[in-house]
């Protein structure tokens, strides 16, 4: 039988697990670490409050009170996120090796004002969405059905907030919330892909969106799509080379249906084009263009037809 550890057991295993090199700014003497993801979660629920109060939250809001709602909750998520975000410039530095540059501070309050005050235009933005989602499915019973019910716009609305604090390169973050809404909904976007108004994901589940995706207005996408990247360029140690271009460009007006894979930073579909399910392309097509496979030519057989069955025909 294996004994509990004892106490001063404890002790050693707990001095051993403070240092992790994966979280410097957690270890001993540092005097701060990191508010962990559910803070990041916590606050990133709270600007789709904002965003739709008494769509999103607990609680029914009168509209008498909701100019004093939203303000008080914008009140306690600027100070929130401001701490977040300050730690994660804080966490970068020190990753980094960045030593006393003293700007976290004025960094995060630049950052989370940008936020701030880019929300009505994302409210503005959203509501292209939305419109964009009831007109395309004609199962949308309503607005207010695809704001609380609909995976595709929960994924979308989490990467507009998201994708403002990736443009003041915010670390860590943006993708604490991107991979948020991508365990929520199977939907996997980028923070940094950049997504024009209007933007549909149909039914969602295994959509895959790169990070320097470019798609334009009024785009329509189905479940299982992917916008990847068709290779990772090594530098001389082998490493993946970052910040370059490695993904599509999708222009406006685009459908693109269930399955298709679409790889390539050089690769763009051009406007009002239709691209078939299942179609895998890296390469760019023309404006207007309908890609698709050819159709399969599946074999089809009744129960009298299977030798294996008593009975069947034999050929």
């Amino acid at each position: 039988m294996t004994r509990p550890p004892e106490r001063d057991e404890l002790a050693e295993i707990a001095r051993a697990l403070v240092h992790c090199t994966a979280c410097p700014l957690a270890r001993a003497g540092k005097g701060f670490g990191l508010t962990g993801r559910q803070a990041v979660h916590k606050v990133l629920d709270d600007l789709v409050g904002i965003l739709f109060p008494g769509c999103h939250g607990f609680e029914a809001v009168p509209a008498e009170h909701l100019a004093g709602y939203i303000e008080e909750k914008l009140h306690a998520v600027r100070a929130s996120l401001r701490r977040q975000v300050e730690l994660a410039f804080r966490y970068q530095c020190e990753f980094d090796k960045c030593r006393n540059c003293g700007d976290c501070r004025p960094r995060a309050d630049q950052a989370v004002h940008a936020l701030i005050t880019a929300l009505p235009e994302i409210k503005t933005i959203l509501q292209q969405d939305i419109e964009a989602a009831y007109n395309g499915d004609p199962a949308a019973k309503s607005y207010m059905e695809i704001v609380m019910s609909y995976p595709g716009l929960f994924a979308i609305m989490t990467h507009r907030i998201a994708h403002v604090l990736y443009r003041q390169n915010v670390p860590l973050i943006p993708r604490i919330m991107s991979e948020y809404a991508h365990s929520q909904t199977g939907i996997d976007i980028h923070p940094g892909a950049q997504i024009g108004p209007a933007f549909f994901i149909d039914h969602g589940t295994g959509v895959v969106i790169g990070e320097t995706c470019v798609i334009g207005r009024n785009v329509k996408i189905y479940q299982g799509v992917t916008l990847g990247a068709l290779s990772f360029p090594l530098d001389e140690r082998g490493r993946p080379i970052k910040g370059i271009k490695r993904h599509p460009n999708v222009e406006d007006n685009v459908t693109i249906y269930a399955g298709a894979t679409i790889l390539g930073g050089d690769t763009t579909i051009g406007e009002g084009s239709v691209i078939g399910g299942n179609v895998w392309l890296t390469h760019s097509v023309p404006p207007h263009s309908t890609v698709y496979n050819r159709s399969p030519s599946p074999l089809i057989r009744g129960k009298k037809d299977n030798p294996s069955t008593p009975g069947a025909a034999t050929p």
